[in-house]
């Protein structure tokens, strides 16, 4: 039995932002899946295939060593994603949390390969710049997650064409965070195109919320 001071307070938090993830409507049914890093170690835990987040509990999640893609605890089969998941944090050593959606909205953008572009300021602050549109690839593979991995950059969210979105940060929290902003900057990013041409934030104005928000804004 794998024992870590910090596994059960990232089950906890696993759970927590998965059952946030449900009841916001970024997911429908079982779709959609989460994952955390334990702080300081090589351990990620993931959420099972198939199980309605209403009824998830800590003990249902997966433990998952990102060496060796093995499973380490828990008895139930992980997300039909995880390789989506691990290649992200192979990628990205600030990464602690990523949430894969299916929000209505970033789906739409995905299913026209457009990317969302920062038009509005908490999406520039928690993203870093536009959504891109990662190439398309049939689920579960490394395709997919090479494809991800790519368009990510050292950005917090990407659309996965024809798919749904990842939102990723230094907590599931973050995550969480980011994909609720992603989904209503896509929604402004609709409405925006109908009633005209929507003007953009400058590469130097979004690296600027950028920097604020890591090095200031909140409780810092």
């Amino acid at each position: 039995m794998i024992d870590h001071p910090d596994l059960s307070r990232t089950k906890t938090e696993v759970v927590e932002a998965s059952k946030k993830m449900h009841a916001t409507g970024l997911v429908t049914a079982v779709w959609g899946n989460v994952t955390a890093r334990v702080p300081g170690t090589d351990l990620i835990v993931a959420t099972p295939s198939g199980v309605e987040y209403e009824t998830m509990t800590e003990d249902m999640l997966v433990v998952i060593d990102l060496n060796t893609e093995e499973r380490v605890g828990g008895t139930l089969k992980p997300t039909s994603e995880l390789l989506l998941h691990l290649a992200i944090y192979r990628a990205r050593a600030d990464v602690f949390g990523v949430m894969h959606t299916h929000s209505l909205y970033a789906s739409a953008c995905a299913v026209v390969h457009k990317e969302i572009p920062p038009l509005v300021e908490d999406m520039a602050q928690v993203v870093g710049g536009s959504v891109s549109v990662a190439k398309y690839a049939l689920p579960g593979g490394t395709e997919l997650a090479n494809n991800a991995v790519k368009a990510l950059g050292n950005k917090n969210a990407v659309l996965l064409a024809n798919h749904g979105m990842v939102g990723v940060g230094d907590t599931v929290a973050e995550a969480l965070r980011v994909s609720q902003v992603v989904e209503k900057s896509a929604q402004i990013f609709a409405v925006a195109k109908q009633l005209g041409n929507p003007f953009l934030l400058s590469h130097e104005d979004v690296e600027w919320l950028r920097d604020a928000y890591k090095t200031s804004y909140g409780q810092k």
